[in-house]
C-alpha cells in the first residue's frame, strides 16, 4: 500500500505547499478535552447536526438560540422527559424549524444519551474513551444507539466536537478507490474494516491524526 508520506507529499505539492496543507487540517481535541465537554455540548451539536441536514447551515445556525430554549438547553433529561403535548407544542413554535420527524428523534436521542451516560459515566467519557483503532465501530453504535445519525452525520458530529476520526466524503471515496485501497461506495461491515486497517497502518507509520490523514485524502484528489 502506497505511504502516508508519499500521498502528503503529492497533496501538498497540488495544495501549494506543507504549509498550505496544514492550513487545512481541522482542530482536533485531547481526551481530557472530550471528557471535560458537558452532555448538553454534546447533545446541541449532534442535534445542530441532524437539523441542518439538508438545509442552509447558517440558516439553522441563526435559529440555534430558540432550538436551544425550546429544547431546555439540550441537558438531554429534561429532553427525555417531554410529553407528547410537548412536542405538539414545538410543532406549532415558528421559531424553530418544525421537523416532526426531527424532533421525535431529538427527544430519543436524549434517552439514548442518558443511556451511555449511565454505561460509560459519562458522554464525554464515551467518545473520548473509545479508540481511534476502531473509529468505525464508534460511528457504528451511534448509528446504532441514535436516530438520524447515520450515513456521515455522526462522523461529522464527531468531528465538530473535536474526536479525532476519518470521514468518508467523496473525495476520501475517491481517493481510497484510486489508491487501490479500496473498491465502490464502502458502505459495507467488510469495507469499513478496509478502511479502517488502511488508516491505521498510515497513522502507524506517520503519527499523523486520523483527520489530517483523512483531509489530506480529500485534498489528494483535487
Amino acid at each position: 500500500m502506497i505511504s502516508f508520506k508519499e500521498i502528503q507529499a503529492t497533496t501538498a505539492e497540488k495544495a501549494g505547499g506543507a504549509a498550505a496543507l496544514e492550513a487545512r487540517m481541522p482542530e482536533i481535541k485531547q481526551a481530557d478535552e472530550l471528557r471535560s465537554i458537558s452532555a448538553d455540548r454534546y447533545f446541541s451539536e449532534m442535534s445542530f447536526r441532524i437539523f441542518s441536514s439538508g438545509l442552509n447551515t447558517a440558516m439553522v445556525k441563526g435559529k440555534w438560540p430558540a432550538f436551544e430554549d425550546a429544547f431546555h438547553g439540550f441537558i438531554p433529561a429534561k429532553v427525555a422527559f417531554m410529553s407528547e403535548d410537548d412536542i405538539a407544542s414545538l410543532m406549532e413554535n415558528g421559531a424553530i424549524i418544525r421537523h416532526l420527524g426531527k424532533i421525535r428523534a431529538t427527544h430519543h436521542n436524549a434517552a439514548a444519551m442518558l443511556e451511555v451516560e449511565k454505561q460509560y459515566g459519562s458522554f464525554g467519557a464515551y467518545v473520548a474513551d473509545w479508540p481511534r483503532e476502531d473509529i468505525a465501530g464508534l460511528y457504528a453504535d451511534l448509528t446504532k444507539r441514535f436516530k438520524q445519525l447515520g450515513g456521515n452525520s455522526g462522523p461529522y458530529f464527531l468531528r465538530m466536537m473535536g474526536k479525532d476520526g476519518y470521514i468518508l466524503t467523496k473525495d476520501v471515496i475517491s481517493a481510497l478507490n484510486q489508491l487501490g485501497v479500496a473498491e465502490g461506495k464502502l458502505t459495507s461491515k467488510k469495507d469499513q474494516a478496509i478502511v479502517q486497517e488502511a488508516f491505521n497502518r498510515w497513522h502507524a507509520e506517520s503519527n499523523a491524526p486520523y483527520a489530517y490523514i483523512s483531509r489530506t485524502l480529500a485534498a489528494w484528489t483535487g
